[in-house]
């Protein structure tokens, strides 16, 4: 939909379901969960909200701008919660990530502060953040944002406080806020907005995308680290700042080696830069639980990167550390290698026995006339072969090594052996079971592009046309 038509269709809807669209749209940006077309519609939700209706009259007692006025809270609590972007984390609330708050976590928080900590502060922010941003002064609200998350800060060090003096006071403040770490996480997010300024700082003076993590590069960021150490917080912080911008995230742990000066584990842990490992860790743990997502979802085949990335994750720590001993990182990483070994391992040893079910030889009299192998079918074990292979390219780090290597040669062999009398099968067809034979040529087509290439299954595809033309021709003649 261009914007014109966009602009027409939210010019028929009522003011108040503009306002609730607007509202639910800012909501779903702030959790993340952002639709492509989103800030379009936004743009135009805020200049239909601004302009005045032709036509529409104000009635008496209600005044028309205030029946159209929205519910601002997408604009009001991104604004607040602005200094906390980087440290965001899409994984679930329960699962711990030094220097970071789930995102998930976010609406619980604000749903909270503007209810139980501030409620007519918070309704006072979000009026004062909507007349700033509806008359386009963007420093005002920018100010308002800061002046609010400063009471908020002193609202939440007393609320913890007085939870840590008192147990019953603590189990209701964490029903309160409603989350799996509660008070954990509104002391981060408090932590966070405290620091917001010296953050800020350190973010200006950081590369915004690190390629490749030279040398130089290590030291002169290193450096910069260094200053933020006499500060546990900050220092935490800044770390996962440089992990954001690092292309490969798992490079972190390289300051950790560079301060130990060695890739021994236990004298790694005895230095400041220790917990970076644990932070790479986590990452790589998140990663392993949005591929058992993925999974279950149906989608991992379509998301083969996601692979890679846990590879070069596990590669990278075993690389860059001695992880041949037990120790707990050894441990936690050899862990991690099972459960992606378990997970795949339902996936990759189905491979053989789907694409044997789709080619297998039909007799005629078991084919319909004029049926076909099922195309979505065909589609996603093609998918899967691809999957196969991905996982085939990085199954020694993934500990999967031995059942990819068994899949692939079966669904290798099968092929090797079974194209060619598919062809001949074609070649022969009747009328009847001529469309079925087809579309199994093809689909074995399509698998061996996957497995032997492209250039290998073009020739078949040649190969395959001139059977089933040159049948064609000799039924004619004849």
């Amino acid at each position: 939909m261009n914007a014109d038509k966009l602009r027409e269709y939210l010019k028929v809807l009522k003011p108040e379901a503009r306002a609730l669209l607007m509202a639910e749209l800012e909501r779903g940006v702030l959790r993340g969960e952002g639709m492509p077309g989103t800030n379009l519609i936004l743009e135009e939700l805020r200049n239909t909200l601004a302009a005045p209706q032709k036509g529409a009259p104000p009635q008496k007692g209600a005044p028309a701008a205030k029946a159209a006025k929205p519910d601002r809270v997408g604009n009001a609590s991104r604004l607040f919660f602005q200094p906390v972007e980087p440290f965001l984390v899409d994984d679930s609330p329960e699962y711990t990530h030094q220097g970071r708050i789930s995102r998930a976590c976010l609406t619980a928080i604000w749903d909270w502060i503007c209810r139980d900590l501030a409620a007519a502060e918070a309704s006072a922010y979000t009026d004062e953040v909507s007349r700033h941003l509806l008359a386009e002064k963007e420093s005002d609200a920018d100010a308002a944002a800061r002046a609010f998350q400063d009471r908020v800060i002193h609202l939440i060090q007393a609320a913890l406080a007085a939870a840590r003096a008192d147990e019953k006071t603590r189990r209701r403040l964490a029903v309160q806020i409603g989350t799996p770490r509660a008070l954990d996480d509104v002391h981060r997010l408090a932590t966070i907005l405290r620091l917001r300024e010296p953050l800020a700082a350190v973010a200006g003076r950081l590369p915004s995308h690190i390629k490749n993590l030279s040398d130089d590069q290590l030291t002169a960021i290193k450096a910069l680290l260094d200053a933020t150490t006499s500060q546990r917080d900050l220092f935490t912080f800044a770390a996962v700042m440089v992990m954001n911008r690092l292309q490969a995230a798992w490079q972190l742990i390289r300051f950790a080696v560079k301060a130990a000066n060695t890739d021994d584990p236990a004298r790694i842990a005895d230095t400041t830069y220790a917990f970076t490992v644990n932070i790479v860790l986590e990452e790589l743990e998140r990663l392993v639980r949005q591929l058992a997502s993925d999974l279950k979802r149906g989608q991992a085949m379509a998301r083969p990167t996601l692979i890679k990335d846990i590879h070069d994750f596990a590669r990278g720590l075993r690389s860059e550390m001695d992880l041949s001993g037990d120790t707990p990182w050894a441990r936690r990483l050899a862990s991690v290698r099972a459960d992606v070994a378990s997970l795949l391992k339902s996936e990759v040893e189905s491979v053989p026995g789907r694409v044997r079910r789709l080619l297998r030889m039909r007799p005629s009299r078991d084919v319909v006339p004029g049926t076909t192998l099922d195309q979505t079918d065909v589609e996603d074990t093609e998918t899967l072969i691809a999957f196969l292979g991905a996982c085939r390219n990085f199954a020694s780090e993934l500990a999967i090594n031995e059942m990819t290597l068994r899949a692939w040669s079966e669904t290798q062999h099968y092929l090797e052996t079974n194209i060619q009398g598919l062809i001949e099968a074609l070649r022969t067809a009747s009328n009847s079971d001529r469309t079925y034979r087809q579309s199994v040529v093809e689909a074995a087509v399509r698998f061996c592009g996957k497995v032997f290439g492209n250039d290998y299954a073009a020739l078949l595809s040649k190969a395959a046309d001139l059977a089933a033309n040159g049948e064609r021709k000799a039924a004619a003649k004849g």
